[in-house]
C-alpha cells in the first residue's frame, strides 16, 4: 500500500510540475496537443489534487497497517518470552521437587539398609548367645550313646566285614 500510495503521489506531483513549468496553455501529451478551457483545466487541477490526496492516504494506511503489525509481532515475542520464562521457572521448580524426592528416597533407603544390617546384627547376637547357652549347658542331662564298636564302612553287596 505504501508503494502505490507513493506512485500516486509521484503521478500528481509529476503533473503538477508538469503544467507549472509550461509557458504556453496548450499541453503535448503523447503526441497529442490539448487546449483545455478555465473549467476543464480546474476539473484537471481536482482530479490531481484527489490522486494526490488518495496517495497521501494509500501511504498513511500502510504505515499504520505497518506499525500495528510491528506491535503485534513485538507483542507476541514479549508473551512468548513471557512463556518461555514462566515455563523455565516450573522445569527449576520441577527439578528442585524431583531432588528433593530424590533426596528423601536416598535417605528412606538408607535409613532401611542401616535398619536391616541392625536387625541382622541383632540376630547374629541373639544366635551367638544361643551357642553360647548351648555351650554352657551341660550334656549329662542328655547323655549320647557309645558305639561298641567302631565305624566300618560297608559296600552294596559285599559281604559282612564283622569279625
Amino acid at each position: 500500500m505504501i508503494f502505490l500510495g507513493l506512485l500516486l503521489v509521484l503521478l500528481a506531483g509529476g503533473a503538477i510540475a508538469w503544467v507549472a513549468t509550461e509557458d504556453s496553455t496548450g499541453y503535448n501529451l503523447f503526441g497529442y496537443m490539448f487546449e483545455p478551457s478555465h473549467v476543464e483545466m480546474f476539473a484537471a487541477g481536482a482530479v490531481t489534487a484527489a490522486v494526490l490526496f488518495a496517495g497521501l492516504a494509500l501511504m498513511a494506511a500502510g504505515s499504520r497497517h505497518a506499525a500495528r503489525r510491528r506491535r503485534q509481532m513485538r507483542s507476541a515475542k514479549a508473551e512468548a518470552s513471557h512463556r518461555v520464562a514462566r515455563l523455565e521457572d516450573e522445569k527449576r521448580e520441577l527439578e528442585r521437587r524431583l531432588e528433593r524426592e530424590q533426596a528423601a528416597e536416598r535417605q528412606q533407603a538408607e535409613e532401611r539398609r542401616q535398619a536391616a544390617e541392625h536387625e541382622r546384627a541383632a540376630e547374629r547376637e541373639r544366635a551367638a548367645e544361643g551357642r553360647h547357652a548351648a555351650a554352657q549347658r551341660t550334656t549329662a542331662e542328655h547323655p549320647v550313646p557309645r558305639q561298641a564298636t567302631g565305624d566300618r564302612l560297608v559296600a552294596r553287596g559285599s559281604e559282612d566285614t564283622r569279625p
